[in-house]
């Protein structure tokens, strides 16, 4: 078949070129768009990122066109209604990087518990004295987590290995966590104000944007740590600093931060397309980037090698799976 890739890095054409033999594989760097002038006549397979449009426009290069593998979890940059008057299916990667997030949240939890940044710090400068490095145990401690879907529940899991104990917050409770890890569901109120650390695991939509707010904090328990590896969006950037100034938090790592433009996929942070303009901060961000008690990293949580490898390996198991008329993963099903 052919089968055309747009927005696709050098090791990642070698990933496909090799795992996708016997095909006419066509390759491009850049997104595909209505204003896309080669010619695509043959095309019988696509793959796309988020940053590529596919319209009524853009199919109509396309006649031979029968199936889509987008190589991201969302897919509002396909007109699914145009792909359905086609008959083309299309397909996504509906999970990649769940214990990878999960593994970078603890990374931030243990860096706080154990003041690993400053201990570095003081190193490199010669100073091997033990002032001011005390940390504390997580073992006994009481974790909070907001949001036990498929990322929270991978924090759960490491959380009972930790011999944490663990408080849950979510619309839909999962009974398998609570048996297997001994999570206990609880009204959020009541895990802000029993978790010496709490965890938030949820999209930024109208529901959760600010959920941590003046309110929600001042709820917390005196002391506690704040850890957000999901959306910026989720925590009032300047309900936080205060909490951290006044001595309400004593600390908080952050993957994301609230002035970080809308990122729909992870994965799109790596794209040479992702606007420069996003990286800005606002005094907020800035005061929160100086302060001791808080690590803040660059939206790097999703970003290991396995789960890029992921992304791309789904996807070529959707396309072979098309290809053997068993297709997976379909969106218009």
């Amino acid at each position: 078949m052919t089968i055309a890739f747009f927005e696709l890095e050098d090791w990642e054409k070698d990933y496909i070129t090799k795992n996708l033999t016997s095909h006419d594989l066509i390759f491009f760097e850049e997104s595909l768009t209505d204003d896309f002038n080669s010619d695509l006549s043959k095309v019988e397979v696509l793959s796309v990122f988020i940053y590529s449009k596919i319209d009524k426009t853009t199919l109509s290069k396309m006649p031979n066109l029968k199936f889509i593998a987008t190589r991201s979890t969302g897919f509002d940059h396909i007109d699914i209604e145009a792909c359905k008057e086609r008959n083309i299916e299309v397909s996504n990667v509906p999970t990649y990087g769940e214990n990878t997030v999960a593994e970078h949240c603890f990374a931030l939890i243990l860096a706080l518990s154990r003041n690993i940044i400053p201990s570095i710090e003081k190193v490199r400068r010669g100073d091997f004295s033990l002032d001011g490095l005390r940390g504390f145990d997580l073992k006994g401690k009481t974790l909070g987590v907001i949001g036990t879907g498929n990322i929270g529940k991978h924090v759960i899991r490491m959380a009972n290995g930790f011999e944490l104990k663990i408080l849950g917050y979510d619309h839909k409770e999962d009974q398998e966590l609570v048996t297997k890890y001994g999570l206990k569901y609880v009204p959020i109120d009541k895990l802000l104000q029993n978790s010496d650390i709490i965890s938030l695991h949820l999209p930024d939509n109208p529901q959760t944007h600010h959920l941590i707010n003046k309110e929600k904090i001042s709820q917390i328990k005196e002391g506690a740590y704040l850890i957000n590896t999901s959306r910026g969006g989720l925590i009032d950037t300047e309900a936080l600093v205060n909490a951290l100034t006044d001595g309400k938090l004593a600390g908080a790592g952050l993957d994301v931060l609230e002035e970080e433009c809308n990122i729909k996929e992870e994965r799109q942070i790596l794209s040479k397309q992702f606007p420069k303009k996003c990286l800005l901060l606002d005094i907020a961000n800035n005061i929160l980037i100086k302060n001791e008690k808080v690590i803040i990293t660059p939206h790097n949580a999703f970003n290991s090698q396995e789960a890029l490898l992921r992304i791309l390996s789904a996807t070529v198991e959707n396309i072979q799976s098309y290809i053997l008329k068993n297709p997976k993963n379909l969106i218009n099903a």
